[in-house]
């Protein structure tokens, strides 16, 4: 793996081991891209058959266990750190190689959507699929390394999880690169351009994968777009959009990893179980409003509260409106130290950031209940 810094990877003087890794890389999907119809193209199915071919075989190979063979005692966010500078370097040196190949005819059946000759149109067709190919392909492996690696568990072959990996791993809710902390990662010079790439609209997962492909297609024809388009060009969005889309990847499932650590150990601690459960919920509603990571959180409490403690409260998992008075009353019948219970009910508070008033208030009284308790 190389320990390059990104920002001084140069692709004429990369390792020659890097180099025929991509190479090799771009000769199976040029393979891919021979075997599909104009329509698989054109109607996006062209990502439906490399999600099948990208991650097939891959995801059997690729575990945890694969990764602590080769990095055993190392933490996760130095092995994630290394992966996504390997993947950005691929990227910029498939980018080097592609743009190669991108001529003055090629260039204008794309940019013009059929402008040019007929006869160039197989040339950009393959040239440009190659490309977007090659770093789909690589984005998406990365985003599911990253996943493994913060031990966060998708199957792929589940509808949800597989929108899941996807939906992380391109970056394709609106605004969700632009607006936030990751773009820092990139040049400030460099930054209108990123934002151009990213500027296209949301994916609806309803429409399917097919819909993903027409998406990363029209997205990334951008770099053919660009007047007098070349190696620069191309090395330079190649290697940041995946730099960004690696930081991306990181922020959303290190982010899990914190909050499925957290339900551990709450559950751990915890020698009141179930009414754990229902003043956590009573917490998260004090506002009436249920952030991602809050339904996250408990979603994982109730999980790992019916692994260790044999719990599962069949009255709460039917509950439409919860009633405080209802949550007091199960407070008065427990006797002893509720330390545990104010823990939690802190702890789940600053779970998606600043405690707001009504979480304050609701952690006061139950704090004045506690003492009388």
């Amino acid at each position: 793996m190389p320990e390059t810094p990104l920002d001084t990877v140069d692709i004429d003087d990369a390792d020659g081991a890097d180099q025929k890794i991509v190479e090799d890389e771009r000769a199976k999907i040029r393979k891919f891209i021979t075997g599909l119809s104009p329509d698989d193209i054109k109607s996006g199915g062209w990502f439906t058959k490399l999600c099948g071919q990208a991650l097939g075989s891959y995801t059997e190979k690729v575990t945890w266990q694969y990764f602590e063979e080769r990095y055993a005692g190392v933490p996760a966010d130095a092995i994630v750190d290394q992966r996504i500078k390997m993947a950005s370097r691929y990227a910029a040196l498939e980018g080097g190689l592609s743009a190669g190949a991108y001529t003055a005819a090629i260039v204008a059946t794309m940019g013009s959507l059929g402008g040019a000759s007929p006869a160039t149109v197989p040339a950009a067709v393959g040239t440009i699929m190659v490309d977007v190919a090659f770093i789909t392909q690589l984005q998406l492996r990365l985003a599911y390394d990253v996943a493994v690696l913060y031990r966060i568990p998708l199957d792929v072959s589940d509808p949800e999880d597989m929108w899941k990996l996807i939906r992380v791993a391109f970056t394709i809710k609106s605004g969700e690169v632009v607006s936030g902390g990751v773009i820092k990662a990139v040049p400030a010079m460099m930054r209108p351009l990123i934002k151009r790439f990213y500027s296209k609209g949301i994916l609806n997962a309803a429409k399917g994968l097919p819909f993903v492909g027409k998406f990363l297609l029209q997205r990334n024809v951008i770099k053919i777009g660009i007047p007098l388009v070349g190696v620069p060009i191309a090395v330079v969005l190649n290697r940041y959009t995946t730099l960004l889309a690696g930081r991306h990847a990181q922020a959303v499932f290190r982010n899990e990893a914190r909050v499925i650590e957290l339900a551990e150990k709450l559950s751990e601690r915890c020698q009141h179980p179930q009414l754990m459960l229902w003043v956590s919920w009573l917490v998260i509603m004090a506002d009436n409003k249920i952030s991602d990571d809050e339904a996250l959180l408990f979603r994982h409490l109730v999980r790992v509260v019916r692994d260790h403690h044999q719990v599962f409260d069949e009255q709460l998992a039917q509950l439409v409106d919860i009633d405080p008075d209802d949550v007091w009353l199960r407070f008065e019948a427990v006797a002893g130290d509720l330390n545990d219970i104010m823990d939690a009910a802190n702890r789940v508070a600053t779970v998606d950031g600043p405690v707001n008033a009504l979480e304050k208030a609701m952690i006061a009284e139950l704090r004045d209940r506690s003492a009388r308790t």
